[in-house]
């Protein structure tokens, strides 16, 4: 047994002497969530020789998400623990357009049979014990974290989630701190839990290792009520090390209020990834060579000015070194804390230069709760990237490589009635490059979700 198990099984026994407690039970909450996921991504023209992908990948599934948040025990240490059960049932995998192949790690959305194949269904569950004194909370389990270091994705039909611990304090006014430590991942399309990695040395995808430690902590400090500063550190053992700065300042202006949100991430290489290639991870690092150990340096501002409903917004990135902008990524979908993160694409590569325009409108204004709309466009240039665009040769170390992303997002929740918090969103995405081993892509998206309080 690992000292993570061990450390549950004693604080769920502690617990449960305790369960009568009150508080453990008051304070307790259960929801179901539903999600109805359908998927549909038309890989267009493109590097049709260097991407093997099919030209139209499909799915829809029904997604079950039962959560279950005890309160604390009384005393001066309260104990609780928290459980998620995931099931996700396919509906359909487009007659075998599930985007995987017999040597692929998993589809779109569901994991894929050693043929390829769809499955039928697949499901988790996940236990965190917790215990709190004051306002520090410790716990070890089942995580989900959403930090400038470690970001869980919930972009499918189920949440990815992570297995390790970690302790968050509140001790002093204004000023959060948190640390922990990850072992495993489970992506958003399997059952079971994985080591860690990163992009090019995914174990399933390539011959590359896995890491089974990923260390961080950090905190966010509210200067004052409209301005908070962040700092986070990341450690990927064998991979990567990472410090995060960030800057949140609200200002009101006028009838609306102007959000500027800085982010600077710094990255360099640890352990084999300095001298192993089984540990390289992608970029572009001369004379045709595309793998190498982390080197990166990234840079954006967002400005967002909201009045009336509107919301306008503005941003420019800068990704600097030999390798792209590194992140925890076991290469079957995964979230980064950019302001880049888009729908199809990251634009992080090596290099690369993005800005990017937003606008959206909260329908509330005019009378009709709950219906939301946006777009989003973002244009990244200047990558560094080697290698053939089908016949043609890029170069064996080229620049001026480029790609752009429009995505458009439109949401109505019921704000009243029977079908109260039913929610129902249209994602539609285009993607367009020039970027050697990649293909143009449209790709949309149709989630139905309802979430119904069990206690």
């Amino acid at each position: 047994m690992n000292k993570s198990t061990l450390a549950l099984a004693v604080a769920v026994g502690v617990m449960a002497q305790q369960a009568g407690a009150a508080g453990f039970i008051e304070d307790s909450k259960a929801t179901l969530g539903l999600r109805n996921f359908y998927i549909n991504t038309d890989n267009r023209d493109g590097d049709t020789k260097a991407a093997k992908a099919q030209n139209k990948q499909e799915e829809w599934g029904q997604g079950f998400d039962l959560r279950f948040t005890s309160g604390y025990t009384q005393g001066t240490v309260g104990f609780g623990i928290d459980a998620i059960g995931l099931l996700g049932v396919r509906l359909d995998s487009g007659g075998g357009t599930n985007g995987a192949t017999s040597t692929s790690y998993g589809g779109t959305v569901f994991p894929s049979k050693s043929n390829g194949e769809a499955v039928d269904n697949y499901s988790s569950l996940g236990l965190t014990a917790k215990a709190k004194i004051s306002q520090t909370e410790l716990k070890l389990g089942t995580l989900q974290p959403k930090l400038p270091v470690i970001v869980t994705n919930d972009g499918r039909l189920l949440p990815q989630t992570f297995q390790g611990g970690q302790i968050t304090s509140g001790e002093i006014k204004d000023l959060t701190l948190v640390a922990g430590q990850i072992e495993h991942a489970k992506g958003r399309n399997s059952s079971n839990n994985e080591e860690l990695s990163i992009a090019g040395s995914n174990a399933h995808t390539a011959a590359g290792r896995d890491s089974n430690k990923f260390i961080y902590g950090g905190g966010d400090y509210k200067i004052t009520k409209d301005l908070t500063a962040q700092y986070y550190y990341g450690n990927l053992q064998d991979y990567y090390k990472q410090h995060f700065l960030g800057l949140v300042h609200n200002w009101a202006i006028g009838p609306g209020v102007l959000k500027s949100d800085f982010r600077y991430f710094n990255s360099r290489n640890d352990g084999a990834n300095g001298n192993d290639p089984a540990y390289y991870t992608t970029g572009d690092y001369g004379t045709g060579i595309t793998k190498g150990k982390v080197d990166n340096n990234l840079y954006s501002g967002l400005f967002l000015y909201t009045v009336e409903g509107h919301t306008f917004g503005g941003g420019y990135q800068v990704s600097n070194g030999n390798s792209d902008f590194p992140w925890l990524n076991q290469g079957d979908g995964s979230s980064a804390y950019i302001t880049t993160d888009m729908q199809i694409a990251k634009f992080a590569r090596a290099g690369e230069r993005t800005w990017q325009a937003r606008y959206s409108y909260d329908f509330a204004k005019v009378g009709v709760p709950g219906l939301t709309a946006g777009v989003v466009y973002l244009r990244g240039d200047n990558i560094d990237t080697t290698g053939k665009v089908g016949d043609r040769q890029v170069s064996t170390n080229a620049t001026g490589r480029s790609e752009w992303e429009r995505d458009l997002t439109i949401g109505y929740v019921v704000p009243e009635g029977p079908l109260k918090n039913v929610g129902v969103m249209w994602k539609n995405a285009m993607w367009r490059n020039d970027i050697p081993g990649q293909r143009d892509q449209d790709e949309n998206r149709l989630i139905v979700s309802y979430s119904i309080p069990l206690m």
